[in-house]
């Protein structure tokens, strides 16, 4: 019984590493996407379009996000748009009262220019940072994460 075993073990393992060896690879967490230049930052946050691909077991799918960047000094700032109350898009001078805030317009969270929440308004966490990169005056980003 024990050689049955091991003999249909040893039938069966290819096929199991086979269906999923593409889940035990590692994912794009630490790939850099290409952002922009260097030189099309302000110390003022824009939206950037950023493109990469997912590979999803053996579907590779193009997405796309949106990333606020900005110069703080000579810091590179890559921020997440997605609201951490409840995942609303948040925009920069979206409150004209708050012009220089990131707003997000469906339950009025708000949040500094370093992504900071403003206590007092339903996020109860800043927005995610992303990890980024200058290679050749290219910004390049990983994926976002929380600050601490």
């Amino acid at each position: 019984m024990g050689v049955g075993g091991f003999m249909g073990a040893a039938m069966v393992m290819p096929m199991v590493r086979f269906a999923v060896d593409p889940i035990l690879q590692a994912d794009a967490a630490g790939d850099m996407n290409e952002l922009t230049a260097l030189s099309d930052l302000t110390e003022e946050p824009q939206a950037f379009s950023l493109t990469y691909e997912v590979e999803d077991g053996w579907v590779t799918q193009t997405m796309e996000d949106t990333v606020w960047a900005y110069l703080s000094g000579d810091e590179v700032i890559a921020l997440s748009p997605t609201c951490t109350h409840l995942g609303c898009t948040v925009n920069f001078g979206g409150d004209e009262n708050n012009p220089d805030q990131f707003f997000c317009p469906c339950h009025f969270g708000r949040f500094e220019i370093d992504g900071t929440n403003v206590p007092g308004t339903p996020p109860t966490e800043p927005l995610h940072r992303y990890d980024t990169e200058i290679r050749d005056g290219v910004i390049y980003v990983g994926r976002p994460q929380p600050q601490q």
